[in-house]
């Protein structure tokens, strides 16, 4: 008689449990799936993509066997999906490097610039929004609105090359676009591929300084489009927390209202907001590609563009593939904290 609630509790966790992993086996699949045919499809010939246009008949035949391009298309897809599930995405044309030795040393770069966006984004687009929320109707929320609403208006591009011309080619307060000077390429070693990190820990000031002055505008870019959601999305949040009878009758006890605000109503909202922000910082990760384009920066986004400018296949569906798992990854892990924060969300 006392196992039966103890069964009872695990038996919705079980189940919580394998839905996520079926949610998260089928994406993945489908993930693959759209990225295998969107190879197919694109008018560009592997073989000839690795041969050149003057390869002899005979040869360009040979290779396509090699390559199975020879066969039938579920067949293809098979071996495809077996190469990829193995971590296996072929060899770069450009780079006569696997395909993942290239993203190991491209992808941190990335998360590097990602993760320092969504700080400044978090760190500023909370309090801007709680703000907008606290004095709703008032001219400070009608600018955190506008401000919100320029983010996602003005293509990011046209900011970063604005922002060039103004912060380094007049101002010259930040770097060139890169991420390191040349007298610091050979010379310093990452040991993660976090460049402030490894920098800070090795004790280089020099080269810290010098990273710093590198990410610091493409960071504030992608950190001011990641401040237009959060921002809106915390005003949102915060308005429907401050509607409830808790706030009422905590301002009815007497407490302070930056207590109430702060202390109950922010901390109820925060529960949500961490999801809004797990997946502000999945979009950096894949949406940065415009912003490393622009400011050279040797990330992932700039490893496929140069790729596909290229037609090396192989690195644009590799890349594509890793990009897409750790959205899926962390749109999965910010469902599965939300469930894990709020019991309301946990099915009895």
């Amino acid at each position: 008689m006392e196992m039966r609630p103890a069964k009872g509790r695990a038996l919705p966790i079980a189940t919580a449990i394998l839905r996520f992993l079926v949610v998260a086996v089928t994406t993945y699949l489908g993930l693959l799936a759209v990225t295998f045919f969107i190879g197919r499809v694109v008018p560009i010939d592997p073989v000839l993509a690795i041969l050149g246009d003057r390869a002899p008949a005979h040869v360009v035949e040979r290779v396509r066997r090699e390559l199975g391009l020879d066969l039938p298309l579920y067949q293809q897809f098979y071996i495809y999906l077996r190469s990829a599930l193995s971590g296996d995405f072929g060899t770069s044309v450009l780079t006569t490097n696997p395909v993942m030795t290239d993203i190991r040393r491209a992808f941190p770069a990335t998360m590097e610039l990602a993760t320092f966006g969504t700080v400044i984004g978090s760190v500023i687009g909370v309090p801007l929004g709680v703000l907008a929320a606290v004095k709703r109707g008032s001219i400070i929320d009608q600018v955190v609105r506008v401000v919100g609403l320029i983010g996602y208006s003005v293509p990011i591009f046209w900011l970063a090359l604005i922002s060039l011309v103004i912060f380094y080619a007049r101002l010259k307060w930040v770097a060139f676009p890169g991420r390191l000077d040349i007298a610091f390429e050979y010379t310093f070693e990452p040991i993660t591929g976090f460049y402030l990190l490894d920098s800070a820990w090795q004790g280089q000031w020099d080269v810290f300084y010098d990273a710093f002055r590198h990410i610091i505008l493409p960071a504030c870019l992608l950190g001011y489009f990641s401040l237009a959601y959060i921002s809106r999305m915390t005003r949102s949040f915060m308005l429907n927390e401050l509607g409830q009878e808790y706030v009422v009758a905590a301002r009815a006890k007497g407490l302070s209202e930056t207590r109430v605000i702060w202390g109950h109503a922010l901390r109820n909202a925060a529960v949500p907001l961490v999801t809004v922000i797990a997946l502000s910082y999945a979009g950096l990760l894949e949406g940065s590609v415009l912003t490393e384009t622009v400011f050279s920066w040797p990330g992932i986004g700039f490893y496929i563009t140069n790729s596909l400018q290229n037609a090396d296949m192989n690195a644009v569906l590799g890349g594509t593939i890793v990009i897409g798992t750790v959205f899926i990854a962390i749109n999965l892990l910010s469902d599965l904290l939300y469930r894990t924060l709020d019991p309301r969300t946990r099915r009895k």
